[in-house]
């Protein structure tokens, strides 16, 4: 089958996996979500063409996308100290369906992209991506007007309003709860909206108290709803359960441009750790490149959510396991949702060749 079939498959597919753009009123907000659609169960149709090196595209720059929240923050002092050096060309986009097409067919090198897609995007291109570093771990939030919730078995016989139903942030919930003792399906009230403004909407009516939201959605909702304020960081309470980190989101290179040029690529991911490291300690500056560059509307609202959206940059064994860990429990929900089966060793860039090595 031809190239173009995949392209139509996988862009369908991401279209429910970006992490949201956190617009310029604040109404919407950066999130992980995986979408179990019938495109997304088909079995792989075809590699994509793999990019042919020349001594134009040798030392050529490495081409990486971001997109608009979380996932871009730690990007930003690299893109602003690297300007006019002529080695990265970066590019930022609204939504993964964006992206996708584009790291199918080697139009881009390199992107910043919530972690089940790329292992989805790993199954249908046949191992034509690896996963380089995680960059985000969780962003979600329980957040309550009140002072009720102090642990998730508080949660039990509550009203939870939330965003993403059948999709990551309902698996995070789900397993969180059940983990906890608590039935999701009995022992508390779980109401989806479509979007975090419209779970939001209804602790400001005092129609609820208690929504779990994504980052920096939730920095905006705590200026803008008096009393509210965070009861459970689902990254602690994952973590709690699950004995690993809870991700969100990946830096993701094709396989191809990795090995066109190993050294330059080990040289971006050094200058990656270093901007992730300027973004989680200096606020001020890092954001604002975050608004200059369109990654958060506002430099104050990326001041202020910067803490709380755990910017990092984990690479190799640790990589592996925390993300190993996390796809499980997003199969054992809903297999789809990595693509309908465990990466393998060769998914993890530097992991395989480290083992291969010791052996």
């Amino acid at each position: 089958m031809h190239l173009k079939q995949l392209l139509a498959g996988v862009t369908a597919l991401a279209l429910g996996l970006s992490l949201a753009a956190c617009g310029a009123d604040s109404s919407s907000a950066a999130q992980e979500s995986s979408r179990p659609a019938a495109e997304a169960t088909a079995e792989p149709e075809a590699t994509p063409e793999q990019t042919e090196e020349t001594p134009e595209t040798a030392g050529a720059a490495l081409r990486i996308a971001g997109l608009k929240g979380p996932t871009t923050m730690g990007l930003c002092n690299l893109i602003a100290d690297s300007e006019g050096s002529g080695r990265y060309d970066f590019t930022m986009y609204g939504a993964a369906d964006e992206i996708v097409p584009l790291l199918v067919k080697g139009e881009l090198d390199a992107a910043a992209i919530p972690a089940n897609l790329a292992a989805t995007l790993y199954q249908r291109t046949e191992g034509a991506v690896q996963v380089a570093c995680i960059n985000t771990l969780g962003v979600l939030y329980v957040v309550e007007n009140g002072d009720t919730i102090q642990s998730v078995a508080d949660l039990k016989g509550q009203t939870i309003w939330t965003t993403g139903q059948g999709t990551t942030p309902e698996y995070v919930l789900r397993y969180v709860l059940t983990q906890n003792g608590l039935d999701p399906d009995t022992d508390v009230d779980i109401q989806w909206a479509s979007e975090a403004t419209e779970a939001l909407a209804h602790v400001q009516a005092g129609e609820a108290t208690i929504a779990m939201l994504p980052q920096p959605f939730v920095t905006s909702a705590l200026n803008q709803v008096e009393g509210l304020r965070v009861a459970l960081d689902m990254n602690t309470e994952w973590e709690a359960v699950a004995g690993s980190k809870l991700v969100t989101g990946v830096l993701v290179a094709r396989t191809d441009a990795i090995q066109r040029d190993p050294a330059a690529f080990e040289q971006f991911l050094a200058d990656y750790a270093a901007s992730v490291e300027t973004a989680n300690t200096d606020l001020e500056g890092t954001a604002a490149l975050c608004e200059e560059y369109g990654i958060v509307a506002k430099a104050a609202l990326a001041r202020q959510a910067l803490p709380e959206c755990n910017i990092v940059f984990e690479t190799g064994d640790e990589m592996k396991a925390d993300l190993v860990n996390y796809f499980q429990v997003l199969y054992d929900a809903d297999p789809a949702s990595v693509g309908g089966a465990m990466p393998d060793d060769a998914f993890y860039y530097g992991v395989a060749a480290s083992e291969d090595a010791a052996a």
